[in-house]
């Protein structure tokens, strides 16, 4: 449908891991786009090189010769990010492109990427209009901190990202954290859905639980304990007032959970 692919989801949960399992699936290339406060066109689409424009300058002043200024507007001092790059390729097989964390850029950024998604092309004064002779493929994620406004989200497909299942987490686990062993991954997985569970101001997401338990097999345990989950509690939780929530809670309660579930 060539329409981009709009995840929400709390952080940690996988969705920029979608983009880069979208890139391996299509061995297309991967072009990630990092927005935060204040973003604009110079580090999403394109910037020019004033350090080799100058330098160029200079030389052509040293052999005496007539400054030409669209020399200096050329393709070869231009330097084109992400949004550029996707949508001038040239290989024949376009790339995902990543637009990460977009409820973190301002309302005019929103509007800008909203045009840009809506005809994709860019206009570069210097040079004119580059559009994509086939769209890249995009997707866009928000850790809902902001809303984003309905006009960008009615030009994609939705889809809400909930954190993993027990099994599904553990299949993760399997994959992405190898050298842990069986017992030891499941009572990770069973620990992480008690500890989504508690009213935690950040519960632990996928990359928390891969840390977790590698953070426990480094120690030489393959179970959980009470002495092990103290020690390796930061881990998992990021905050002091979940990791004291926890701990008022009963870590001991914790691993009974925990291994309740487990064989």
């Amino acid at each position: 449908m060539a329409r981009p692919l709009f995840l929400e989801g709390e952080a940690g949960v996988g969705k920029t891991e979608v983009a880069k399992a979208l890139a391996r699936w299509l061995d297309a290339e991967l072009l990630r786009l990092q927005c935060y406060e204040g973003i604009d066109a110079t580090q999403a689409v394109y910037e020019w090189d004033y350090g080799r424009q100058l330098l160029h300058l200079r030389t052509v002043e040293a052999r005496h010769d007539a400054v030409v200024e669209d020399e200096l507007y050329s393709e070869r001092f231009l330097v084109r990010r992400p949004l550029l790059q996707a949508l001038d390729h040239h290989d024949g097989r376009p790339p995902v492109l990543l637009i990460d964390e977009i409820d973190r850029a301002d309302d005019e950024f929103e509007a800008f990427l909203l045009e840009v998604l809506a005809d994709w092309q860019i206009t570069v004064p210097e040079l004119g209009t580059i559009r994509a002779d086939r769209p890249p493929v995009v997707v866009l994620t928000s850790n809902r901190t902001r809303d984003v406004h309905d006009a960008l989200k009615r030009r994609c497909l939705y889809h809400w990202i909930e954190h993993p299942d027990f099994e599904r987490e553990l299949r993760i686990l399997e994959v992405r954290a190898p050298n842990v062993g069986a017992a030891l991954s499941r009572d990770v997985a069973a620990a992480a859905a008690v500890l989504r569970g508690l009213d935690l101001y950040k519960p632990p997401g996928v990359a928390e639980s891969i840390d977790w338990a590698v953070a426990v097999a480094t120690l030489g345990r393959d179970r959980l304990d009470e002495r092990t989950v103290d020690v390796t509690l930061g881990t998992v939780l990021k905050y002091r007032e979940d990791q004291a929530r926890v701990r008022d809670h009963g870590i001991g309660e914790l691993v009974r959970a925990a291994l309740q579930r487990t064989p």
